[in-house]
Parts: C-alpha cells; structure tokens; sequence
C-alpha cells in the first residue's frame, strides 16, 4: 500500500521514491542522462548531458517542485534505477537503468506521484511535451487517466503531445 514518510520518502512495495540528493545522485544521473535511449524519448536529443547541465536540470525543477530518485527493492538493498518529477505543469519520468525498463516500474511511479499530487493539493496535472513519436511514454499517461488535449512544437520545431489529469478529490484517482 501507498504511504508517505515524514521524511518524504513514498513507498510502494519493492519500489520507493526518495527526494534527491544531488550530490550523492549526481553520478547515476550523468549515467542515465547519456544513455541514448533516454536522450532520445526524454530529450529528442543524442547529447549528453553533462554535469553543469544535469546540475541546471534539477535545479530548476527542485524551485518549481519535488524531485524524487527511483528505486527498487533487489536481494534487500535499494537500487537507484531512474529520476521522477512532480511540477503541476511537468511529471517526467525516467527509468535510466535499461534492465528495469518495460517492467511495469513506471506505470507504477506515475499513480504514486498522481497520489502525491493529490496530498499537496494539486487539482490538475499536465504534462508539458511527450514526443508525438513516444508512444510508450503516451500509454503509460493515458492508463493513468491522463488525455491528450493537444499539441505543440518545441523550440526545435518537434511536435509533442499536452496531455492532463483532473484529480477527483472523492477518490484520489
């Protein structure tokens, strides 16, 4: 069952959110943000990110929300396995560890940040920019409850999706 610690850290079983550290995440993070599979669904891009930008990325996202490491339950020791975020205009995830990738984990981090959403009083969820060609990323919205309201271009001209979520405070869903 979903619960929330004083110290912010959100569980679900085998798999945990827990506010970031930069400077104890910051190595895992360089790793997942080199990884050509994440550059291309998370940025539309094959550029590394380095640390003055992976730095900058967390940051900004840590003065407009919380921002949370993923990890998994293995042999009783936690994994860092990805990144969550949770703006009321932004809720990118990323599963950066390919071997966990296609396992369910991020349908699962998804409902516990809707729930946490929920807890700070959120009544509306967007996300700002899937790319059109991120099916994956799409389903795992749309399962959750999310709708595509429309399109956009980014700043380099590719389309992405604008999908939201209205929370039903009766249910939490």
């Amino acid at each position: 069952m979903l619960k929330l610690s004083m110290s912010n850290i959100i569980i679900d079983n085998d798999l945990r959110l827990r506010p970031i550290d930069l400077e104890q995440d910051l190595e895992n993070a360089l790793r997942w943000y080199s990884d050509p599979e994440v550059l291309y669904f998370s940025e539309a891009s094959d550029v590394p990110f380095d640390k003055t930008l992976t730095m900058g990325m967390y940051n900004y996202f840590l003065k407009r929300g919380e921002v949370y490491i993923i990890e998994v339950l293995r042999g009783g020791n936690w994994f860092q396995v990805g990144d969550a975020v949770i703006t009321q205009d932004s809720i990118p995830i990323v599963i950066g560890e390919k071997e966990f990738r296609g396992k369910g984990f991020g349908k699962r981090v998804l409902r516990m940040m809707v729930n946490r959403a929920k807890e700070i009083g959120y009544e509306k969820m967007t996300v700002s920019g899937i790319y059109t060609y991120n099916h994956r990323s799409r389903h795992i919205y749309e399962t959750a409850g999310f709708k595509v309201v429309d399109t956009k271009l980014d700043d380099e001209g590719r389309e992405v999706w604008i999908m939201t979520f209205e929370i039903n405070k009766r249910t939490g869903q």
